[in-house]
C-alpha cells in the first residue's frame, strides 16, 4: 500500500512539472510567433495608409475636385502665365531707352538749335515713341503761340502717361485676382469636406484628403500668382513714375525755345 501511494504521489508530480503543449506556447503574447504576427499587421496598416496618402497627389487634386475645381486651376494657371508675359513686356518696354531714346533727344536738340522745327518734326516721326509724340504735339501748334504749345505737350504728355500705366496696371489685376481665386478654392475644398463628413456612415478618408488638399493647394498658388505680381508693379510703377518726371522735364527744355522760333518753310 505504500509503495502504491508513493508511485501515485510521483506520478502526480510529473504531469504537474510537464511542459505545455504547442499550441499554448503559440497563443503566449511573448512568444516570437506572436511578436511576428503583429509586426506583420503593423506593416499591412503602414502600407494601407501610405497607399492613402499617396492618392492625395497634386494630379489628383487637380482633376479629382469636380468642375468648378478644374476651372479654378485653368484660371490660376492663366492668371500666372498671364503675369509672366507682362512682367517680360514691361521689363523690355518700361525702360527709358525706350521711352525717350538718347538719339532722338539729340538730334531734336539739334534741330532746335538751327532753329528748324520742322526737321525736328521729322526726328519724331522717324522713331516714334512717347517722348516723340508729346515733341510732335508741340511742334504741330507751333504757330499758334506758346500757351497753346504748353497746352497741347501737356495733354500728349497725360496721354502717353497714361498708356504706360494702363499696361503695368494688369499687373495689378493678376496680382489681386491670384489671391481671390485661391480663396474660391479653399472654400469650395472645405464644403466638399464637411459635405463627405456630414453624409452619414463611414467617411471616406481618401476623398476627405483630397478636398482638404484643395483647400490648401489652391490657397497657396493663389499666393504664389499674387506676391510677386505686387512685388513686380511697384517696381515698375516706381520705374515709370522716375522715367515719365524725366521725359517731362527734358520736354520742357526742348520747347522753350520754341518761344522765339520760325518755321522753316
Amino acid at each position: 500500500m505504500k509503495r502504491s501511494f508513493l508511485a501515485t504521489l510521483a506520478l502526480a508530480g510529473l504531469f504537474a512539472f510537464a511542459p505545455a503543449p504547442a499550441s499554448a506556447q503559440e497563443e503566449a503574447p511573448d512568444s516570437p510567433a506572436a511578436e511576428s504576427a503583429a509586426a506583420g499587421q503593423i506593416e499591412d496598416s503602414s502600407d494601407k495608409n501610405s497607399g492613402s496618402s499617396g492618392q492625395s497627389t497634386f494630379y489628383t487634386v487637380l482633376f479629382g475636385s469636380g468642375w468648378l475645381g478644374t476651372v479654378l486651376w485653368l484660371a490660376l494657371f492663366g492668371a500666372l502665365g498671364y503675369f509672366i508675359y507682362l512682367a517680360i513686356d514691361c521689363g523690355i518696354l518700361v525702360r527709358a531707352s525706350k521711352i525717350m531714346p538718347q538719339s532722338l533727344i539729340s538730334n531734336v536738340q539739334a534741330a532746335m538749335k538751327e532753329g528748324d522745327v520742322v526737321k525736328a518734326l521729322q526726328f519724331c516721326e522717324n522713331e516714334p515713341t512717347p517722348m516723340a509724340n508729346i515733341l510732335s504735339a508741340g511742334f504741330i501748334h507751333v504757330e499758334e503761340g506758346f500757351d497753346i504749345i504748353q497746352e497741347a505737350v501737356s495733354a500728349a504728355a497725360d496721354l502717353e502717361t497714361e498708356r504706360i500705366m494702363q499696361r503695368l496696371a494688369w499687373i495689378s489685376v493678376c496680382a489681386n485676382i491670384a489671391p481671390q481665386l485661391g480663396l474660391l478654392g479653399t472654400v469650395q475644398g472645405m464644403i466638399m469636406a464637411f459635405a463627405n463628413l456630414g453624409s452619414g456612415g463611414t467617411p471616406d478618408v481618401g476623398l476627405l484628403a483630397t478636398n482638404i488638399s484643395q483647400a490648401l493647394y489652391t490657397t497657396a498658388g493663389g499666393l504664389t500668382t499674387s506676391i510677386p505680381a505686387v512685388c513686380f508693379f511697384y517696381y515698375y510703377r516706381n520705374k515709370a513714375n522716375q522715367i515719365i518726371l524725366r521725359m517731362e522735364a527734358t520736354t520742357m527744355e526742348l520747347i522753350k525755345d520754341l518761344r522765339n522760333v520760325e518755321v522753316v518753310s
